[in-house]
């Protein structure tokens, strides 16, 4: 593949960011269902604030629908999905058939939930999807550097919702590696400043969570699509 223009590379950079944003946000939802069946009401408020989405929910029984499955939700998993078949739709070529279709498969789990079903059942096929999405990246999408892009989004978003939802320093310092090693296999611009200062705030274990929000702000810096 010859060089990749500025609007793949936004594709491509944006489908793996919504695609790790889906399959993150599930696995949490996973930790997190018990609460919402079993705690009293509101049990979602801190959850909304760690990740800066609107509350508009009415109970925790309205949360888990709305949030899970809302097809009119912006922040739901349901439109996030949506916005990856969206970038991954326009990659056709360069990802091919077999890779695009875990992406419909995923989103028709969405599409096809009804009132009553069970969304654990529902959530633990995309999560399947999503992990066979990503197998089949690693097998058939032909150019490195598209691999390489989509995997930076990846790892920026997975690294954004752990930095939110507070996971061990540990898993943090593992993505931030993964991040730094495939951002040195690409082409694409990225802010080195931004890169050191959030890598200080990480070194400093778990000292820094109190400015999670100052780490936030640097990794939203390092990748800039142009």
């Amino acid at each position: 593949m010859g060089i990749i223009s500025i609007a793949k590379l936004d594709n491509l950079y944006w489908l793996g960011r919504y695609t790790e944003r889906v399959y993150t946000t599930v696995r949490r939802f996973y930790g997190i269902f018990d609460d919402l069946i079993e705690e009293e009401e509101g049990a979602y408020h801190v959850y909304c604030e760690r990740l800066n989405i609107p509350n508009i929910y009415t109970s925790n029984e309205d949360f888990v629908e709305k949030y899970t499955f809302g097809k009119d939700n912006p922040d739901s998993l349901y439109s996030n999905m949506s916005r990856a078949y969206d970038n991954a739709v326009v990659l056709r070529e360069e990802l091919s058939s077999r890779v695009l279709c875990y992406i419909q498969l995923a989103l028709d789990v969405f599409e096809s939930h009804k009132a009553g079903d069970s969304p654990l059942l529902k959530l633990q096929s995309v999560l399947d999807d999503i992990l066979a999405f990503w197998g089949g990246v690693d097998d058939y999408v032909i150019s490195e550097d598209c691999r390489n892009i989509m995997k930076c989004g990846k790892y920026v978003e997975r690294l954004d919702l752990y930095i939110r939802l507070s996971y061990h320093t540990r898993d943090i310092e593992k993505e931030f590696s993964k991040l730094t090693n495939r951002i040195n296999k690409t082409h694409m611009y990225y802010n080195i400043e931004a890169l050191d200062k959030l890598s200080d705030m990480i070194n400093k274990k778990e000292n820094w969570k109190e400015d999670y929000k100052e780490a936030l702000g640097y990794l939203s810096q390092v990748i800039e699509v142009r």
